[in-house]
C-alpha cells in the first residue's frame, strides 16, 4: 500500500508539471465540444487530435488524449439535455431523463447532476483503477464469450423496467432494434441479410449512431413540433449562486444510484470488447427498476441522468486498464490509445509497470487532475450551456436539424445514411405517437450485435451445447440475476396490488 501511495505521489507530481497541467486543460475542454457534438464523440476526437500529440513526449501525449476522453465523456451529456440529441452513444441513457427536465425548466439541475455524477464516477473508477488494477484485470480475462452473453442478458433484463406496463409494446420495440441491428453481412458465414430492396448500401448495416441521432433528434424534434404546434418557448432558466447551491444539495436525491452506476461502469468497462454504453444502459436500467418511484423515469427524474453519467465515466477508466495491464483495448477510444502507444515505442502489458512507471502513474495521476478540472470546467459553464434553452423552437428547430445531418454525414461519409436518419426519425416519431416506448429498441440496437456475437461464438467453442451458459459459474450467476431482475417488477406490482386491496378493505 505505501509503495503505491509512493508511486501515486510521483505520478501527481508528473501531472502537476506546467506542460502537462496546460494538456490536461487542452484535453478536457477540447473533449467537452467534442463529446456535445452529434456525430464526433471521443473515438472520432481522440483519432483525429492523435497526430498532434507526436509533437510532445509520449506521457504529455497520453495525459492529454486521456484527458480529451475525459473531457468527451462529460460532454456528450451537453447536447442530450439541452436539445435531446445524443453526443455521442454513451450519452443515450442521458437523454431519457435529461431531456425532460430541460422542458420543465430544470436544464441547470441536470447538467449539475451530469456533472457531479459523472466526478464521482470517475473519482471511483480511478481509485479502483489505482489500487487494485492488475488483479482486476486478471479477473477480466476469465470473461469468455459464455461470460459476456450472460451479461448482455442481463442488460436486456433491465428493459422489463423501461418499457413501463406494456409489455407487448416493450417486445416490439426490442425486436424492432434487433432488427435493425441485424442488417448487413452475417458474422459467421458472411452471407448477406436483411438487404432491403437489395440495396447494396444496406450490405454496411445501419449504424448505431444513425439510428439514435434519427429517433432523438428527428423524432423527438417533430414530436415537440406537433405537439406544441411550434409556439413553444423553451424554458429561460436564470443561474444564481443559491439557485446552483441548491442544486448541490440535491445529490442526495441521485447519490444511490451515482454509487450504482460508479460501480458497475468501472466493472462493465474493464470487460474487453464491453465499453461505456452497455455499462450507462444498464445502469439507468438497474436504477429504475430498484428506484421507490420507477414510474417517473422517463419524466424527468434527476437520478435518470445521474446514473448514466456515473456509469459511462467510471467505464471510460475501466476500459484502460485491460489496454495498461494487459494490452487489450477495453473500447474503440482506447485502441486508439492502444495503437498511440505502440507508435511512441511503448508496450502495453503486465511489464509496463516495471519498465514505464514514470508513464504508468503520470497517467494515473493525470487522471485525478483531469477529473476536477473537468467538474470545474462543466459546472462554470453551465450558464453558457443553457443560454440554448433561451431560444424559441421555432429557431432551434432548424439548429437541431442541421446538427443531426452534419453529425450523420461528418461520421459516415454517406449520403445513404442521411436519408436513412431521415426516415428513422419518422419511425421514432409514430413510435411516440402510437405510445411505444424507443428506449428498449435504441438499447437492443446497442446491444443485440454484442449479443449475437458472443452467443454464437459461445455455441460454436461448444459444439451446439447450449448448457454452457450454466456450467460455467459467472455466467450462471448472471443468469439467475437476469431472472431475478425480470421477476423483481411483477413481484412488486403483484405485492402493490395486494397493498391497495388491503387499504380498500380497510
Amino acid at each position: 500500500m505505501e509503495t503505491v501511495l509512493v508511486s501515486l505521489g510521483s505520478g501527481l507530481l508528473e501531472a502537476f508539471q506546467p506542460l502537462n497541467l496546460m494538456m490536461i486543460f487542452a484535453g478536457c475542454l477540447a473533449g467537452l465540444f467534442v463529446g456535445c457534438m452529434p456525430g464526433l464523440g471521443s473515438v472520432n476526437g481522440v483519432a483525429i487530435l492523435l497526430p498532434i500529440t507526436f509533437l510532445v513526449p509520449p506521457t504529455t501525449a497520453i495525459i492529454f488524449l486521456a484527458a480529451l476522453y475525459y473531457g468527451a465523456m462529460y460532454g456528450g451529456a451537453i447536447s442530450s439535455i439541452t436539445l435531446g440529441i445524443p453526443g455521442a452513444s454513451t450519452a443515450v441513457a442521458t437523454v431519457f431523463d435529461g431531456r425532460p427536465m430541460a422542458q420543465q425548466g430544470k436544464a441547470d439541475q441536470a447538467l449539475m447532476a451530469a456533472a457531479i455524477a459523472s466526478f464521482i464516477g470517475g473519482t471511483v473508477s480511478i481509485i479502483l483503477f489505482t489500487l487494485f488494477a492488475p488483479p482486476l484485470a486478471a479477473f477480466a480475462l476469465k470473461f469468455g464469450p459464455q461470460e459476456e452473453f450472460a451479461l448482455m442478458l442481463l442488460a436486456f433484463a433491465t428493459f422489463i423496467g423501461l418499457g413501463g406496463d406494456d409489455i407487448p409494446k416493450t417486445i416490439f420495440s426490442i425486436l424492432l432494434g434487433l432488427v435493425l441491428a441485424a442488417v448487413g453481412f452475417d458474422i459467421i458465414s458472411g452471407s448477406p441479410r436483411l438487404i432491403f430492396f437489395d440495396m447494396v448500401e444496406f450490405q454496411r448495416g445501419i449504424g448505431f449512431l444513425v439510428l439514435a441521432i434519427g429517433i432523438y433528434g428527428i423524432g423527438e424534434m417533430l414530436w415537440t413540433l406537433e405537439t406544441t404546434s411550434g409556439k413553444v418557448q423553451m424554458h429561460n432558466v436564470k443561474i444564481s449562486m443559491s439557485r446552483m447551491k441548491e442544486n448541490f444539495k440535491q445529490i442526495r436525491q441521485y447519490i444511490n444510484s451515482t454509487w450504482l452506476g460508479s460501480f458497475l461502469g468501472f466493472f462493465v468497462g474493464t470487460l474487453p470488447a464491453a465499453g461505456a454504453t452497455p455499462a450507462a444502459l444498464m445502469s439507468y436500467g438497474l436504477s429504475k427498476t430498484f428506484s421507490k418511484d420507477p414510474d417517473s423515469f422517463g419524466k424527468g427524474n434527476v437520478a435518470g441522468v445521474a446514473a448514466p453519467e456515473a456509469a459511462n465515466n467510471a467505464a471510460s477508466t475501466g476500459s484502460m486498464l485491460p489496454m495498461i495491464t494487459l494490452g487489450i483495448p477495453g473500447s474503440p477510444t482506447t485502441a486508439i490509445l492502444l495503437g498511440g502507444m505502440i507508435i511512441w515505442g511503448l508496450r502495453p502489458g503486465p511489464l509496463l509497470f516495471t519498465e514505464s512507471p514514470d508513464f504508468v502513474w503520470g497517467l494515473i495521476g493525470s487522471m485525478y487532475v483531469a477529473n476536477a478540472v473537468t467538474v470545474v470546467l462543466n459546472i462554470a459553464l453551465i450558464p453558457v450551456f443553457i443560454r440554448v434553452l433561451a431560444m424559441p423552437f421555432t429557431l432551434l428547430t432548424p439548429i437541431i436539424f442541421t446538427l443531426c445531418v452534419l453529425g450523420v454525414f461528418a461520421t459516415t461519409d454517406r449520403m445513404f445514411d442521411t436519408w436513412i436518419m431521415l426516415i428513422i426519425g419518422i419511425v421514432g416519431y409514430l413510435m411516440r405517437k402510437l405510445n411505444y416506448p424507443v428506449a428498449p429498441a435504441v438499447l437492443a440496437i446497442v446491444l443485440g450485435p454484442l449479443a449475437e456475437r458472443s452467443l454464437r461464438q459461445s455455441l460454436i467453442s461448444a459444439q451446439g451445447d447450449a448448457t454452457t451458459f450454466i456450467t460455467r459459474p459467472i455466467s450462471l450467476v448472471c443468469i439467475c440475476l437476469a431472472l431475478a431482475l425480470v421477476l423483481f417488477p411483477v413481484v412488486q406490482r403483484i405485492l402493490r396490488k395486494r397493498k391497495k386491496a388491503a387499504e380498500s378493505r380497510a
